[in-house]
């Protein structure tokens, strides 16, 4: 059967009809993510819009189509990133990247040539992580000193809960022996009591001023780079968690300027957050860029150690973590926003911090009953990483409900210490994505970039395999929690598209949405598990405009 919509209604609100091409994609396997037509063999876009969905034969005809060969690459709805940092992405791009660095060594020898290469100014970097180097320890301004010394140098762990800095950037910050470290952060010392030069979670904005990322033309530039590599990834769609608030207004401009080749779902910084609730939730650009929520933290992350747990850490007793905001605090706050009608996204990683938010959502909920809220019991509040759950806690996620916005390459990185962290018995409730699936929760899929590398085969191969890269999975590291392709790919499409309200036109190829497409030369739902993240996007499509194509 032909599916097609009157035009008036199919084209109505098209998105960038000036720049939209009229397009025929064939030549490779289709997957709608419909359950009652999951597979086609030709799609046809008409100004933005999905105008046919189905088999060759019953194709209609039309003058104006710009054929695109599959050349038997794979197509999908467009995948969303439903946790990721832009920024970050651009500012790795522009800046040191210790990303894949394999020892204390190997880290400043990079440094040493970076800094060689870029004489003046100070030094910012990310990427390094320590848990699989033969030193296994944390870097210290020692280690700076002797790879640039004199320069302020500031190298941020992968997971952008710690940074350590050189000994010019402690003095430079006027961070001392002396200097206590603010409520939800840590200044690690050493025997001597001198500051090591890392700083854990909050002590990170003891040197924030001394960031290179204020300047208007190189934020902008960083941006510009972020769009690309994603694009360049197959991303059509990324949920831009702690966007800057001040950044709001560059975005969408650069929406209405069309630099912005991508659908950008903002959940902002707390700083943003009267502002945004008063004026609520706001988009330009034919919703090219959507901001309509907070992003809060509640505890810090594993791998530093400042993910909150209600039982101390397996390898350090004397510690449970670092909670970075109170019940006090926080409650008050979501209910302006229930009241607002913006969602809450809130950062928890640990068992305490997961079991923390689930209470001060069910409080903020009970004391603004739903005639006072925009949108009612519908409110879709999101719990971002989900990471180390309580088995008996699982039924928050469905009595709420909350959306569980996990990153699957996490648990393939972690996999490496998170059992040193927290022990065996933890680990049932760890990266539990097919428990709460299992459960009728939304799992959300992301990447968390620049923490990850960022790319949605890694992430895909990480949800339905567990394994790292190499095909490394370690003793009982829960392989039941995988999941299957499909609800994979759910992750990555329709379920991003649910927790960002745009259900109705994304994460799936129908009739009537927007042209939001993405081929990878790997076909997800029959590859061999290993060739999936040795893949690469072929084609970009966002409002039926080509963002990507491969050669």
């Amino acid at each position: 059967m032909i599916r097609r919509l009157a035009l008036a209604l199919l084209f109505a609100g098209a998105a960038n009809t000036a720049q939209a091409q009229n397009l025929l994609i064939r030549g490779g396997p289709i997957y709608t993510g419909v359950e009652a037509a999951p597979t086609a063999e030709v799609v046809q876009v008409r100004d933005g819009r999905i105008y046919y969905v189905g088999s060759f034969a019953e194709a209609p005809t039309g003058d104006g189509l710009t054929l695109i060969d599959l050349k038997g690459a794979a197509l999908f709805p467009g995948f969303t990133d439903g946790h990721a940092h832009l920024d970050g992405i651009g500012w790795r791009e522009l800046t040191l990247n210790l990303e894949g660095s394999t020892s204390v060594a190997d880290a400043m020898a990079k440094l040493t040539a970076w800094a060689q290469a870029h004489p003046d100014g100070p030094i910012v970097g990310r990427g390094w992580i320590e848990t699989r180097w033969p030193e296994a320890r944390f870097l210290t301004a020692a280690d700076l000193d002797a790879a640039a010394p004199g320069r302020v140098v500031l190298l941020g762990r992968a997971d952008g809960h710690a940074v350590v800095a050189s000994t010019a950037a402690l003095t430079a910050a006027g961070i001392t022996a002396s200097t206590q470290a603010p409520a939800g952060g840590e200044i690690l010392k050493g025997r001597d009591g001198q500051p090591t030069g890392l700083l854990v979670d909050a002590a990170e904005q003891l040197v924030a001023q001394l960031m290179p990322q204020a300047d208007p033309a190189a934020l902008r530039e960083a941006y510009r780079a972020g769009f690309r590599v994603e694009a360049q990834y197959g991303w059509t769609g990324i949920h831009f968690m702690s966007a800057p608030w001040r950044d709001i207004p560059l975005l969408e401009e650069m929406a209405q300027a069309g630099e912005a080749p991508l659908r950008l779902y903002n959940s902002v910084t707390p700083d943003g957050a009267a502002e945004l609730i008063a004026g609520g939730p706001r988009s330009v650009a034919d919703e090219r860029v959507v901001t309509r929520a907070i992003k809060y933290y509640a505890d810090g992350a594993l791998g530093s150690r400042g993910a909150a747990l209600f039982e101390p850490y397996a390898d350090r007793p004397d510690t449970t973590g670092l909670m970075q905001i109170t019940e006090a605090e926080i409650v008050p706050l979501y209910e302006a926003a229930l009241k607002g009608g913006i969602q809450i996204a809130t950062h928890a990683i640990g068992d305490r911090g997961n079991a923390s938010v689930a209470d001060w959502y069910a409080r903020a909920l009970a004391a603004v009953p739903e005639p006072e809220r925009p949108d009612g019991a519908d409110v879709r509040w999101r719990i971002e990483h989900a990471q180390i759950l309580r088995p008996a806690d699982y039924q928050d996620f469905v009595d709420l409900p909350i959306i569980a916005s996990m990153q699957p390459s996490h648990a393939i990185g972690d996999l490496h210490f998170a059992p040193a962290r927290l022990g065996d018995a933890r680990l049932d409730g760890a990266y539990a994505w097919h428990s709460l699936v299992d459960r009728g929760v939304i799992v959300v899929g992301g990447s968390d970039a620049p923490v990850e590398r960022g790319s949605p085969l890694i992430e895909f191969y990480a949800a339905v395999t567990r394994r790292d890269l190499e095909g490394f999975q370690g003793p009982d590291w829960r392989p039941n929690e995988a999941v299957d392709r499909m609800t994979a790919l759910r992750m990555f499409t329709l379920w991003p598209a649910h927790a960002s309200f745009q259900e109705d036109d994304l994460g799936t190829i129908e009739v009537g949405k927007r042209a939001d497409l993405t081929a990878f030369d790997v076909d997800l739902m029959t590859a061999p598990f290993a060739d999936i993240p040795k893949g690469k996007a072929t084609l970009t499509v966002v409002d039926g405009v080509v963002v990507h194509q491969a050669d």
